[in-house]
């Protein structure tokens, strides 16, 4: 059984989701933004963000989205994070953005459990790049970072970047969480 109602509000130890996800982000963020939740946009403080109008409904909607904020704010980089990896820490941020050269433009999480495109380190060049790979329709995402010049960060840990998409997957983040301590 899939979680219902709004994700990244979801409490795991005393907090939502995305305030786990965004504890991750600020040792080495100025700024946080969220695309397309203005709640969850609200319960951490962070920039509101919608996806460009017109593009296809999906992630990389809004990495374009957060792609171009970044740009008109002089940033050179942004990390993208899904609100329901909880288990994310800043040392994977870190490794994600140590990881970006001038070869690779996007630097990605990869665990045993494979390619985890979603926690990615993205260069914000690439925002007019990616607004024209989605202009004609929704590739992969899979794809899209092939293009962009990829490289993979390896983790061994692969509860880094556990998706709380059930009930059971909450009580094992819980589980982690509590072991973490």
């Amino acid at each position: 059984m899939r979680m219902g109602g709004r994700k990244a509000l979801v409490m795991l130890d005393g907090k939502p989701l995305v305030a786990h996800v965004a504890g991750a982000l600020r040792p080495l963020a100025s700024n946080i933004a969220v695309v397309g939740d203005a709640e969850a946009t609200k319960a951490i403080g962070a920039v509101e963000l919608v996806d460009p109008p017109g593009f296809p409904a999906g992630p990389l909607s809004g990495v374009c989205a957060a792609l171009e904020w970044a740009m008109r704010e002089g940033a050179d980089r942004v990390m993208v994070a899904p609100c329901d990896t909880p288990l994310l820490t800043a040392d994977v941020v870190a490794q994600l953005d140590a990881a970006l050269s001038s070869d690779a433009r996007v630097a990605c999480a990869e665990t045993a459990d494979g390619l985890q495109p979603l926690i990615s380190m993205w260069r914000s060049e690439l925002a007019s790049w990616l607004r024209a790979e989605l202009a004609d329709g929704h590739p992969s995402v899979r794809d899209v970072l092939a293009r962009a010049g990829l490289t993979r960060v390896r983790f061994s840990d692969a509860d880094i970047c556990l998706n709380v998409n059930t009930p059971e997957d909450l009580q094992h983040a819980e589980a982690i969480v509590r072991a973490r301590r």
